[in-house]
């Protein structure tokens, strides 16, 4: 999968919103409009450039021009995507291994792609995520990001394994130690915004068999910032 192209798409889709009501509440980012999301994904862009560039974590915000949002986020994304266009073994500072490029590639592709849908969805209009980046993003949840939650002292290891099923395109994962003592399944779009905390875990798309009980306490972690 070329990840640097998957993720000028998605960052292309996020710009095309940002002609759109910029007051557009966000709903899963309380207290933010489409115009903070944009701050907060193009500033991101920055940071990762940053990163890469300089090797370290040094970048400081500076708030998006309001009269002017859509050609400082081009330029935002334009800049980052010349830092990534590199060999993906490139060292980069980043906040969880691998240090590389690649990790950056990675994670900025799903971060886009979430806030992407958080867009859509503020204007009522959420296309399909791609079930391959959807199988990506989960696979992240689990090998990154709840990883990361736990050297941070956010959570705690799980205590018990569950198994998260695809059944459309068939990815299965499995968190923690042991036997699943449950699985949860949907399609890959579907349990990656549930991950994300975009999708309820009482959704009638979410299928449940096994220690629901047991799940539900790994899946509340928080598995994700």
């Amino acid at each position: 999968m070329d990840l640097h192209a998957r993720l000028r798409h998605q960052l292309e889709g996020f710009r095309d919103c940002l002609r759109d009501d910029l007051t557009a509440p966000i709903e899963h980012c309380p207290g933010w409009t489409l115009y903070d999301l944009a701050d907060h994904l193009g500033n991101g862009n920055l940071w990762v450039a940053s990163a890469v560039r300089d090797g370290r974590d040094g970048h400081h915000p500076v708030p998006a021009p309001r009269d002017a949002l859509v050609p400082w986020f081009e330029d935002t994304c334009a800049v980052m995507l010349e830092a990534l266009a590199a060999d993906l073994s490139a060292p980069a500072w980043t906040f969880h291994p691998p240090h590389t490029i690649g990790f950056w590639q990675r994670r900025r592709c799903q971060e886009t792609l979430l806030h992407r849908w958080d867009a859509e969805n503020a204007l009522n209009r959420p296309t399909a995520i791609d079930a391959d980046l959807a199988e990506d993003g989960i696979a992240e949840v689990f090998d990154t990001m709840a990883p990361r939650q736990i050297v941070r002292g956010r959570t705690s290891e799980p205590e018990v394994a569950i198994r998260v099923r695809a059944h459309d395109s068939g990815g299965s994962w499995i968190y923690g130690p042991g036997e699943p003592v449950a699985e949860i399944t949907g399609t890959a779009e579907q349990l990656l915004l549930m991950l994300w905390g975009r999708l309820s875990v009482d959704h009638p798309a979410i299928g449940w068999t096994g220690d629901r009980k047991a799940a539900l306490v790994v899946l509340a972690g928080p598995l994700t910032p």
